[in-house]
């Protein structure tokens, strides 16, 4: 308040210059009034507080004081403790841990000896069970021998010398009891089997017997215990996998596949008081193959015999998940060879029954209806579970089955046909008839009047809407001959896509897709397989290129031939093989025009012997030219009489045609290139030019009648190019210059339509000599 106070003066003062001396004495005395009562309230508040203050701070003092007294108790009593209590205590725990490891000792060593008795006790009762013949308890209590011995190995830190002699002790014991079950298996079930093991021939067979000694004897009460003793004990012993599967293994190899494999094998069973025995005979007469439901019979009665007497017995089997723990001996066996037998039945028996053909496959409801039979059999035993139907799921896919085999058997028969020998030929002409499926008449219908493939492929005539007719065999191929296996080929894919018209709408498919691989298949193999023939030998090359020719022209209309046949993929317009026929004519022409460049390649080369046909003066000359001549028409007859009857008319002269003018054309070019030709030379080329053209024309043989081929020798100038153009070369060497000139005829005579006035010049120049007569001759051919 003080400060306050004094601010208040310095104030006043501050403005003391600007007030006049009474104003600054009142407003000083007002001031120091106020000072005094700014003090006095001041002093006040002062002495109502401190009044407050003390009655707390004497409380608090004491609590001060009452709370050093309390910390002189603790020290005092945190002193005895260290010094008394600390020392008792620490006694006592070193006495508890000692006895609290003591106790744990004790009790290790207490269950440790339980464990040992109870070993002990197993391992007796074991013995005494054994004795017994009590196979079932014998084997509980070595597992529960086992069981105790594990629980002593586990104990980590407590190792015991003895553990080891316990652990040979339960190996002993339990190779003992093995043994023992194994000796009771094989008295209750006997195999006799042929002296060479491992044979499952007819043979074999029937030497074998199966015999059960599942009931024992009746004065022979416990000579063989039950069988459901033995298999629970080995059971127990995990022991009956490892039997079962021996059984198994023997049963499939010695009764089962056989049964599936000898149609002729019949199971005979013999029930006699103390045992069953399944015996085998062999029937004379019988089939090639069994159908499935035989097999099927066969196989069922062998399950029930054996369900009767061995695997109707039910055995405890904790911890396999199944219902209640129990599970009967023909489940397990189940298990083992039913995928096995499953796969024999299917590849051996169910394949075999599948129809070769459509018509039967109505037939084949039998199978189906006989394999769900034979399925229920085997679960009403619990030979297999409820929800296996391997086997019936095979034979209801029967249309897919039928179509695979179908195909199968298409594409093996194709293949045979296509390595087969090719020079084994038909003749085909327009008239011949083919041997392919009558197709079945289309329906009635406007739309399908147009299309009936059957009378276009037999008698070749097609309604033009009018009196008009094109020629029956308009649509036929010229005579030649083609290979009897690709004639066979053809007919074998009609029958399919026969086949095909008359199956489901799958079966359809893949039967269709099998011709059209039989058909890419040729493409490919064949070319391959008879390279080296097609090669080597021209005829082959010609019956080839037939053969594709012909495959190309059915083809064209294969497709449409089956379209209004069925209601599947063929009728919706897809099925055409049309889009084949190029690769089909081109790989046939491809053949054959590479035997014609190596015909040819031939023909120059004989000619590249004749010396240029130059110096005919010279004997020697001559000669090598004349033999160069007569070894080209011999190649060009031994072709002729190759191709003779092998090629169409046509093709036969086109081909010959070609050879020809090749080796004319090589004639023509070596003469004009001659530089000079004396009056000898002229003659010499003369005589052997007109050997090509009397002979050349005789190499015309398509037919193998004599008579009808002199029209085509006589048409030599329509396939031969360059023959016209031969014979004025022949007039050329004989002519003077005005016969020449005459020729020419101002470029306008049959001399100028073969031969250019530089290539006249030439040869005037070679044959003449330099005279006004040449020269003006020269001028004239321009």
């Amino acid at each position: 308040m003080a400060a306050r106070a004094g601010s208040l003066v310095a104030a006043v003062l501050a403005h003391s210059g600007r007030l006049d001396k009474e104003h600054l004495g009142a407003r000083v005395g007002r001031l120091s009034r106020r000072v005094e009562e700014l003090k006095g309230e001041v002093c006040t508040m002062i002495n109502k507080k401190y009044s407050e203050f003390l009655p707390s701070m004497q409380s608090a003092e004491d609590l001060v004081a009452q709370v050093e007294g309390l910390a002189n108790n603790i020290d005092l009593l945190k002193a005895g403790i260290e010094n008394e209590v600390q020392r008792d205590l620490n006694v006592a725990v070193a006495e508890f841990t000692e006895l609290k490891q003591q106790l744990e000792r004790d009790t290790l060593v207490l269950s440790v000896l339980k464990k040992l008795q109870e070993f002990d006790t197993a391992i007796k009762e074991c013995n005494c069970a054994l004795l017994e013949k009590q196979y079932v308890t014998a084997a509980q209590q070595l597992e529960k021998a086992r069981s105790s011995l594990r629980s002593l190995e586990s104990r980590r830190g407590f190792e015991l010398k003895i553990l080891k002699a316990l652990g040979t002790e339960l190996t002993v014991q339990t190779q003992n009891i093995i043994y023992h079950l194994g000796e009771e298996w094989q008295k209750l079930v006997v195999w006799k089997l042929p002296p060479s093991k491992g044979s499952s021939s007819l043979e074999a067979v029937v030497l074998s017997e199966l015999h059960l000694h599942t009931v024992p004897a009746q004065d022979e009460d416990t000579a063989v215990p039950p069988v459901a003793a033995v298999l629970q004990a080995l059971a127990v012993l995990g022991e009956l996998h490892s039997k079962l599967k021996d059984f198994g293994q023997l049963l499939l190899q010695y009764i089962l596949k056989p049964l599936i494999s000898h149609p002729s094998l019949q199971p005979v069973p013999e029930e006699q008081p103390d045992v069953f025995i399944l015996r085998f005979r062999s029937q004379e007469l019988a089939l090639d193959e069994s159908s499935p439901t035989e097999v099927f019979n066969k196989i069922k009665l062998v399950f029930e015999v054996l369900h009767k007497h061995l695997l109707n017995v039910a055995l405890e089997q904790p911890g396999e998940g199944r219902k209640e723990g129990r599970v009967t001996l023909a489940e397990l066996l189940g298990e083992l060879i039913w995928e096995e037998l499953s796969d024999c039945l299917i590849h051996n028996c169910l394949v075999n029954s599948i129809p070769t053909n459509s018509s039967k496959l109505e037939q084949y409801k039998e199978v189906i209806e006989s394999t769900e039979e034979f399925e229920k059999a085997l679960k009403k035993m619990q030979f297999l579970k409820e929800d296996t139907t391997a086997l019936l799921k095979y034979a209801c896919n029967v249309d897919s089955h039928f179509a695979n085999k179908k195909c199968q058997d298409v594409i093996m028969a194709a293949r045979s046909l296509m390595t087969s020998e090719i020079h084994n030929t038909v003749k085909i002409t327009p008239n011949s008839s083919i041997s392919l499926p009558e197709l079945p008449d289309p329906g009635s219908g406007d739309h399908l009047k147009m299309h009936r493939p059957s009378n276009l492929l037999h008698n070749g005539t097609v309604n033009l809407g009018s009196e008009s007719r094109l020629s029956p065999f308009t649509l036929c191929l010229p005579t030649c001959r083609i290979s009897s296996s690709v004639q066979q080929l053809v007919e074998l894919a009609y029958h399919t896509l026969l086949e095909a018209t008359a199956s489901t709408d799958l079966c359809c498919v893949q039967l269709f897709d099998c011709v059209r691989n039989i058909f890419q298949l040729f493409y490919e193999v064949v070319p391959t397989y008879h390279r080296e023939n097609l090669q080597k030998l021209p005829q082959l090359a010609a019956i080839h290129h037939n053969n594709c020719m012909y495959i190309a022209h059915h083809l064209l209309t294969l497709g449409h031939q089956f379209r209004y046949r069925g209601t599947g993929v063929l009728s919706n317009g897809a099925a055409t093989f049309v889009d084949l026929v190029p690769g089909f004519r081109r790989l046939g022409m491809e053949c054959f025009l590479a035997q014609m460049r190596v015909q040819k390649g031939e023909i120059l080369e004989r000619l590249s012997s004749a010396r240029n046909f130059s110096n005919m003066d010279d004997e020697e000359n001559y000669c090598a030219a004349n033999k160069a001549i007569k070894q080209v028409l011999h190649q060009l007859r031994r072709l002729g009489m190759v191709w003779q009857d092998v090629l169409p008319v046509n093709v036969y002269c086109k081909a010959m045609g070609a050879l020809l003018n090749t080796a004319l054309a090589e004639i023509v070019t070596r003469i004009a290139a001659l530089e000079d030709i004396s009056a000898e030379d002229a003659d010499r080329l003369y005589s052997l030019c007109r050997i090509m053209v009397e002979e050349g024309p005789q190499v015309f043989t398509p037919l193998l009648e004599e008579d009808k081929n002199k029209k085509y020798q006589e048409e030599v100038p329509v396939y031969v190019h360059k023959w016209m153009t031969f014979k004025e070369l022949m007039i050329i060497l004989q002519a003077n210059l005005q016969e020449i000139v005459d020729q020419w005829a101002d470029g306008k005579g049959p001399l100028a339509e073969e031969f250019s006035a530089a290539e006249v010049k030439s040869l005037i120049r070679a044959l003449f000599q330099n005279t006004e007569r040449r020269a003006a001759a020269l001028a004239k051919i321009k």
